[in-house]
C-alpha cells in the first residue's frame, strides 16, 4: 500500500494518494492549546474515538482515485483563516477553476457544479442557494478532494467529492475570533468544545457583513448596492457507546442576504407610464437606484450510527436537508431595464437514508455495500410583471400586467452498489464493482454503471493509476423546473423558441490515469490525465436577473485534461505548485430550449462549442516559512480566462483575458497569555490590486459583467480558552 509523504508542519498539504485504503487518523482531533493532563478515562475516550473515526474513513475506498489533501495548517496559512469562503479554499487545489457566485463559484474538470459534498462519510443533498457557501471552513478537520475514476460507492455528483472530516471535541475549550477588512468587512466568530464522560461535542458559529457580497458588474473598488449579511451555525455531536459503537448527531444553518449590485449609466429598455420613455431614453429612475435583493437559506441534520463488529463495519444514517431562495426584484426597475419582474422563490426539502458497510471476506478481499434513497419536493412560485407585446414581438402598452407562474414536484434518487478490494500481489491494488441509480422527477431514468480501478505500487517512491468508471448524473431536481411557457405568449417575457423538453441525465465514460513520485523526502510530483466522452451533458447557465440558475443539456460532449503537481516540504518552510490544463466543448442543445435565441441554438445543433465555464489553463500555488511563534506565507491565482461570445462570432469562441492575483499573510502567535493562545493575523489579498473580469456578460447563460474583487486588507484577532 502506497502511503503519502509526511508532509510535518506544511502549511498546504496538497498529497496525492493511489492507496488500496485511505491513511488512517492516528489520533482524536484536540482543539484547545492549553497543556491538560489527560485522566485514564479521557485516553480511553481518546482512544475509541480515533479508532471509530478510522473504521469510519475504511468505509470509503479510494483505490485508483486522484485524492489531494487539505488540512487545518493549510486554511490557516489562507489570508482569511478558518474566515475564508469553502470554495476559495478549494481554489487551491488542481483542477478547479474559479468563476463568479452567481455562476457557481467554482468548476472541477471542467465540468459545471456536480460537485459532491460529504461530511464525516455522508452526502449532503444539494442546496439551491446561488451565492452563499453554507459549509463553515472553521468547522474542518481536514478535507479529502477525490477526483478521476470514482470507484462505485460515489455516484451522482462526480466531478470531484469534498469528503470533509469534522473537528471533535475531547478536552473542554474554545475560541472567540473577529476578522475585519476592506469594503466594511467584520466577521466574528466562535467555536465551544469539549467532553462529558462518553459524550463530546463542537458547536461553532459565525456572522459576516460587508459592501462587496457578489462580484462588482465594474472594475471599481467598491460597488453600488453590494452588501451582505451571513449567518452560519454548525455542531457535532459524539456519544461513544462502546469502544465500537457510536451514535452522531450533526446540523448546520445557512441565512445569507445579499443586494444584486447596480450597473449605472444604463438606458431604459422599456417604457413605463408615468416612469421611462424607452424611444427618448430617458427614465426618473437611474439605474444606479435599483433596488433587487436576494435571500438564502440552507439548514440540515444528520444522525448517524456506527458499528464495528469484527471484520464488519457499518454506518447508517438519515438526513434531512431544507433549502430556499428568494429573489425579490425592484418593481419599478427591472420593468424599466429588463422588461420583466419576477418575484421569485424556491424552496427545496429532502430526507432520506444513506448505508455502507465494509467486511473483511479475506486476507486479500475486502467487500464494500450501500445504499441511498431520498425524497425531494421543490416548489416554484413566481410573480411575474410584464408587458404585453404585438405579434411583432414589439412592446404594446406601457401597463404591466402580472402572471403567476407557480410550480411544484415530487422526486426521489435511489442508489445501491457492491464492490470489492482484491489485493492479488502485493503491489496490485483492483477495486471492481458496480451501482444502480435511478431519478424519478421530472424525467424518470436509470442506469447501471460498472467501475474499475487499478493502483500499483512500482517502488517505494512511486506509484501509478488506472480507472475506468460509467457516470449517471440526474440533473438537480431544485433547479429542473421549467416556467410555462405559455403563460408568456405575446409578453416582455415571452422565448424566441415556443417549446422546451425537461433536462436529461448526463451519462458519461470516464477514464483516468496517473502517476506520483516522491523524488526526495521533501519533494513530491503527480500527473493525472483524464478523458470523458458524454452524452447528455449538463451545464447551467443564468437566464434572467434572478440569481437563479438554469440547467440544459447538450445532446453530446467531452471533456479532457492534465494536472500536474508538486509539494516540497522542509522544517521550516515548503511550498506547491499545481497546473491544469483542460478543454471541454458540446453540441446540440436538447433540452431547455427556450432559453436560447434562435441563431444560438441553430448554430449549436452543428458545431461544438467550447462550454462557457471552460477555461484553457489555471495556476496555482503558494509558500510559507516558520520563523519563532510568526509564519509568513503567500499564494497566487493564474485563470487564462473563461469563455466569452465576440460580436457577430460563434457562442463561446472567445476568451477572457488572462489574470493573476497574488496573496500575502502575516500571522503569529502569543502563547499562555492571562486569556490564552491569542492569534493576530494580517494578510492582503490581491496584492498588486489587478482589476480582472471573471465574466463579461456575454457567452451561453452568462448575466451581468462580474470582476474580481480588487485589493483588500484584512486583520484578525483569535483566542483560545
Amino acid at each position: 500500500m502506497h502511503q503519502p509523504p509526511k508532509l510535518g508542519k506544511l502549511a498546504l498539504v496538497l498529497s496525492t494518494l493511489f492507496a488500496a485504503m485511505p491513511a488512517t487518523i492516528s489520533h482524536a482531533a484536540d482543539l484547545s492549546d492549553a497543556p491538560v493532563a489527560p485522566s485514564d478515562d479521557m485516553q480511553r475516550i481518546e482512544v475509541s474515538a480515533a479508532h471509530l473515526r478510522s473504521e469510519r474513513i475504511e468505509l470509503s475506498p479510494k483505490v485508483g482515485t486522484t485524492v489531494y489533501t487539505i488540512d487545518r495548517h493549510m486554511v490557516d496559512s489562507l489570508g482569511q483563516g478558518e474566515g475564508t469562503p469553502f470554495d476559495e479554499v478549494l481554489l487551491r487545489l488542481p483542477g478547479v477553476a474559479q468563476d463568479s457566485k452567481a455562476s457557481g463559484s467554482i468548476h472541477v474538470r471542467d465540468d459545471h457544479a456536480n460537485v459532491q459534498y460529504r461530511i464525516n462519510g455522508v452526502q449532503l443533498p444539494e442546496s439551491i442557494t446561488g451565492f452563499g457557501q453554507s459549509i463553515d471552513t472553521r468547522l474542518v478537520d481536514q478535507i479529502d478532494f477525490i477526483t478521476g475514476a470514482l470507484p462505485a460507492q460515489f455516484g451522482l455528483r462526480t466531478a470531484g467529492i469534498v469528503d470533509i472530516q469534522t473537528k471533535e471535541g475531547t478536552r473542554p475549550g474554545g475560541r472567540v475570533g473577529l476578522l475585519i477588512g476592506s469594503n466594511s468587512y467584520r466577521q466574528p466568530s466562535a467555536e465551544l468544545f469539549g467532553s462529558s464522560g462518553t459524550f463530546n461535542y463542537y458547536v461553532s458559529g459565525s456572522y459576516l457583513a460587508n459592501s462587496l457580497g457578489v462580484e462588482n458588474p465594474l472594475a471599481t473598488r467598491s460597488a453600488l448596492h453590494d452588501k451582505t449579511r451571513q449567518s452560519k451555525s454548525f455542531g457535532n455531536l459524539s456519544y461513544i457507546v462502546d469502544d465500537d459503537t457510536r451514535v452522531g448527531l450533526m446540523f448546520g444553518t445557512y441565512v445569507g442576504h445579499f443586494q444584486i449590485p447596480d450597473n449605472p449609466g444604463q438606458a431604459p429598455g422599456f417604457s413605463l407610464a408615468g416612469v421611462s420613455d424607452a424611444a427618448a431614453g430617458t427614465s426618473t429612475l437611474a439605474s444606479a437606484k435599483v433596488d433587487e435583493n436576494q435571500r438564502e437559506v440552507n439548514r440540515f441534520a444528520v444522525l448517524s450510527f456506527q458499528k464495528s463488529m469484527g471484520a464488519l463495519t457499518f454506518q447508517l444514517s438519515g438526513f434531512h436537508q431544507y433549502s430556499e431562495l428568494h429573489y425579490a426584484p425592484d418593481p419599478v426597475g427591472d420593468l424599466v431595464f429588463n422588461g420583466v419582474s419576477s418575484n421569485s422563490l424556491r424552496s427545496n426539502s429532502a430526507s432520506g437514508v444513506q448505508a455502507d458497510a465494509s467486511y473483511k471476506l479475506a486476507s486479500e478481499h475486502t467487500v464494500r455495500a450501500g445504499l441511498a434513497y431520498a425524497r425531494q419536493t421543490t416548489h416554484s412560485d413566481n410573480t411575474v410583471a410584464v408587458f404585453g407585446t404585438d405579434d411583432s414581438g414589439a412592446q404594446a402598452s406601457t401597463v404591466p400586467m402580472t402572471i403567476i407562474d407557480d410550480s411544484g414536484k415530487t422526486g426521489r434518487l435511489s442508489s445501491i452498489y457492491l464492490q470489492d478490494e482484491w489485493h492479488p500481489l502485493a503491489p496490485l491494488t483492483v477495486n471492481y464493482g458496480v451501482r444502480y441509480d435511478k431519478v424519478s422527477a421530472f424525467i424518470n431514468e436509470q442506469q447501471w454503471s460498472p467501475r474499475l480501478n487499478l493502483a500499483y505500487k512500482l517502488s517505494d517512491a512511486t506509484a501509478v493509476h488506472a480507472g475506468y468508471s460509467r457516470y449517471f448524473t440526474p440533473p438537480p431536481q431544485e433547479l429542473a423546473a421549467q416556467s410555462s411557457i405559455d403563460l408568456y405568449r405575446n409578453t416582455t417575457n415571452a422565448p424566441e423558441i415556443g417549446a422546451s423538453d425537461n433536462v436529461k441525465a448526463e451519462r458519461t465514460h470516464y477514464y483516468d490515469v496517473g502517476v506520483s513520485h516522491q523524488i526526495n523526502s521533501k519533494l513530491t510530483v503527480t500527473a493525472d490525465a483524464y478523458y470523458k466522452k458524454i452524452r447528455n451533458l449538463l451545464d447551467e447557465g443564468q437566464f434572467g436577473q434572478a440569481l437563479i440558475l438554469s440547467p440544459f443539456n447538450y445532446d453530446r460532449g467531452y471533456a479532457k485534461g492534465l494536472e500536474l503537481s508538486a509539494v516540497y516540504t522542509d522544517k521550516t518552510w515548503g511550498g506547491y505548485l499545481n497546473v491544469t490544463s483542460q478543454k471541454a466543448q458540446g453540441q446540440n442543445i436538447i433540452s431547455g430550449q427556450a432559453l436560447f435565441g434562435l441563431d444560438e441554438l441553430a448554430y449549436i445543433a452543428n458545431h461544438y462549442i467550447y462550454v462557457d465555464h471552460d477555461q484553457k489553463l489555471t495556476l496555482s500555488g503558494g509558500a510559507h516559512y516558520h520563523f519563532g511563534d510568526s509564519q509568513l506565507s503567500a499564494d497566487f491565482l493564474y485563470g487564462s480566462g473563461l469563455r466569452l461570445t465576440p460580436d457577430g462570432g460563434p457562442p463561446n469562441s472567445g476568451a477572457l483575458p488572462h489574470y493573476t492575483t497574488v496573496n500575502a499573510t502575516l500571522t503569529h502567535m502569543w502563547k499562555k497569555t492571562p486569556v490564552g493562545t491569542i492569534e493576530g493575523r494580517l494578510a492582503m489579498i490581491n496584492l498588486f490590486d489587478k482589476s480582472y473580469l471573471l465574466r463579461d456578460g456575454s457567452g451561453v447563460g452568462v448575466g451581468a459583467p462580474q470582476y474580481g474583487p480588487r485589493r483588500t486588507l484584512y486583520a484578525g484577532l483569535l483566542t483560545s480558552f
